[in-house]
């Protein structure tokens, strides 16, 4: 079954700092959206590659076609997370219901052909796949300034993406989220868990490396994995 690794770009944060979309900003001269595009092409069980960017800057990922061969399409972000999830569904739509989809934060650009690999060898048994790594600190629930609750740690995981899906399974989740109007979401396995509560969503285990560049210290640390593998 193929497989189509969504890159989701789709937002104009700029937390990073500067003007432009935090996907933009260079680590070791390359735009930190590059980098992901280049690990997810390296994967052979990767077949193709389509890129959900923030509109207005799609020109930037049309011009990389040349070096990328599997970027086959590059789709204009929405006003979410979840948005540009549905954008790159519909954009999808000639697609066979079971091809195996790849939904990636692109501001994660260090995710492994491993657990790209497993989760990819997990979709031949399971309709759904999130990759997390254990919770490496104590997690409190609080009510404002208050503690509630002290969750057994040994049971919490942090999640990260790639998150994959059977094509019918997550369209089925939006569908469904679309006809809830206190619909909010920050990843795609939390839909298909909130709206198909029947569908096992399969752990594949993550890597300290694959991490998310949100903030300026963040660059400083993927310009030390960059050197660390050089």
């Amino acid at each position: 079954m193929r497989t189509i690794a969504v890159v989701l770009a789709g937002g104009t944060g700029t937390r990073i700092g500067g003007d432009a979309p935090k996907q933009l900003v260079e680590i070791a001269g390359v735009p930190l959206i590059e980098h992901t595009i280049r690990s997810l092409h390296a994967v052979d069980a990767v077949d193709e590659i389509v890129v959900v960017m923030a509109a207005g800057h799609t020109d930037v990922i049309e011009a990389m076609r040349d070096r990328y061969p599997k970027l086959s399409m590059v789709v204009d972000g929405g006003a979410t997370r979840a948005d540009s999830s549905r954008l790159a569904l519909a954009a999808l739509a000639a697609e066979d219901p079971d091809v195996n989809v790849l939904l990636h934060d692109a501001a994660r650009p260090f995710v492994s052909a491993r657990i790209v690999t497993e989760c990819v060898e997990a979709l031949a048994s399971y309709d759904a796949v999130c990759v997390a790594v254990p919770a490496a600190d104590t997690v409190i629930e609080v009510d404002g300034d208050l503690i509630l609750a002290s969750p057994d740690r040994s049971r919490l995981r942090y999640a990260q993406t790639p998150q994959g899906f059977r094509l019918s399974t997550i369209r089925k989740a939006y569908a469904a989220a679309a006809a809830d109007p206190d619909f909010a979401a920050t990843d795609d396995s939390g839909v298909v868990l909130r709206y198909l509560p029947d569908t096992p969503i399969h752990v594949v285990a993550g890597d300290e490396r694959n991490v998310k560049v949100t903030h300026p210290v963040d660059l400083l640390l993927g310009e030390a994995l960059i050197d660390g593998d050089r």
